[in-house]
């Protein structure tokens, strides 16, 4: 059997030849078991055995979110509910809750990647995991919780919310990892200072953020902030949870993706056409290892880019940018496509502003109107009018430059703009279809 360290450092032929291995028995056993899944091929005109190359993905149908919906809740599964030993599902926001499933070997699989994204953050056994993630139904904190304990490190299972009682705990407990969504490890911040604690009172060493989009200019607030290394980490329910990729401490230029167990694809949103290396679009993986719920060429909505160059670590595992937004969140303003990533890029590099902002989308007449809410610090909110105003036109100006569209700038006193336990709520879309 292949370690870890070895297959973290294969030649790509040595990992494609195990990735193909693992996609023809995947795609064997759903056609076999799964109906939803037999349909879709049997209608692409498409068997197992004409899977004969990596190459051959591509002719291979896409499943979605819908597909997951339509049939909720088990539908999908490829063994009986008795092999299945943990579920988990969504919110439901948008309408059903998609429903993912366990077994055994699904957590221990889960467990070892979840490990192997912590290790390539540095943390190893002696590390005190602050785990601020939520648990229960959504899949990040127990999935964080088991990669903790298979590392050996100690886990300290804080879940969301009670920030300060959160901050005293860091202080107290000697943290020295946190994990949480970007936005609320700014809300833990806040927390400190209000305590009293700063950053020589914690032994915060690595802080380990996903579950959101946030920019470059973020991380750099969060490392300031909190004093610590930020590192990014993404995964979704519908993959595993968290530890399908994980950026490592030796480069900022992507995340290394798991791919002897993750196969990941880049496609345009709109054509859904396979796009080439380095292009960016709309990522989409095929889970290679999963027992309960393999999925085909899942369309996870969320725009990156793939690269294979060398990384210092000496992984040869494909990286993947940090996502810069979801097609599904995607605004368009008058014409111009928006994410609310570029809006949070341009406000993070302005001085005097805040790390906390909100989207106003509304109608005037047959017109899209965008305002957007920006915390200042109490300095400048307290401070004259006329430099009120000329920060509110600089971002005004710097907007519309960055991003090509026109919109209001609000700006509002700290702490004015509702906190998230989890992922942020960036955009409120007034518009009415």
């Amino acid at each position: 059997m292949i370690g870890i360290d070895e297959i973290e450092t294969l030649p790509r032929a040595g990992l494609e030849s195990i990735q193909l291995q693992r996609l023809q028995a995947l795609v064997t056993r759903v056609y076999e078991r799964v109906l939803p899944y037999r349909e879709k091929m049997n209608l692409a005109g498409i068997k197992p055995e004409d899977i004969r190359s990596l190459q051959d993905l591509k002719h291979l149908p896409f499943t979605t979110k819908d597909d997951l919906r339509d049939n909720y809740p088990y539908g999908l599964f490829t063994v009986p509910m008795d092999d299945v030993i943990r579920v988990h599902a969504s919110s439901g926001t948008t309408g059903k809750p998609t429903v993912v499933g366990y077994t055994q070997a699904d957590i221990e699989l889960w467990s070892s990647v979840m490990a192997r994204c912590l290790a390539m953050a540095g943390v190893h056994r002696g590390d005190l995991v602050h785990n601020a993630y939520g648990y229960g139904l959504f899949t990040g904190g127990l999935g964080a919780h088991y990669g903790i304990e298979a590392l050996g490190a100690t886990v300290i299972p804080v879940s969301g919310g009670n920030s300060r009682r959160q901050v005293t705990i860091m202080r107290d407990f000697g943290s020295t990892v946190l994990l949480s969504t970007p936005s609320y490890a700014l809300n833990l911040a806040d927390a400190m200072a209000d305590a009293g604690i700063n950053t020589a009172d914690l032994r915060l060493r690595v802080g380990i953020h996903g579950a959101e989009p946030w920019s470059v200019n973020m991380r750099q607030e969060v490392e300031k902030k909190l004093g610590l290394r930020a590192v990014d980490i993404y995964g979704l329910s519908e993959i595993i949870g968290p530890g399908v990729a994980m950026e490592c401490l030796h480069s900022e230029l992507g995340m290394h993706i798991l791919e002897d167990n993750f196969l990941p694809e880049i496609v345009d949103p709109e054509t859904l056409e396979p796009l080439p290396l380095g292009s960016e679009g709309e990522l989409v993986f095929t889970t290679l290892t999963k027992e309960a719920l393999p999925l085909i060429r899942y369309r996870t909505k969320d725009i990156s880019r793939l690269t294979q160059e060398p990384c210092a670590c000496g992984r040869t595992l494909i990286r993947m940018a940090k996502v810069s937004g979801r097609s599904d969140d995607m605004l368009i303003i008058r014409g111009v496509n928006v994410f609310p990533s570029q809006v949070e890029h341009v406000l993070m590099g302005i001085e005097g502003v805040e790390p906390h902002y909100q989207i106003e989308v509304s109608r005037e007449g047959s017109l899209d109107v965008m305002a957007i809410l920006v915390e200042v610090s109490e300095r400048i909110f307290s401070g004259e009018i006329k430099v009120l105003e000329r920060l509110s036109r600089s971002i005004q100006m710097e907007i519309k430059d960055m991003l090509g569209v026109t919109c209001k700038v609000k700006l509002v006193e700290p702490r004015s703009i509702q906190r998230s336990e989890g992922k942020a709520q960036r955009v409120i879309d007034r518009r009415t279809h």
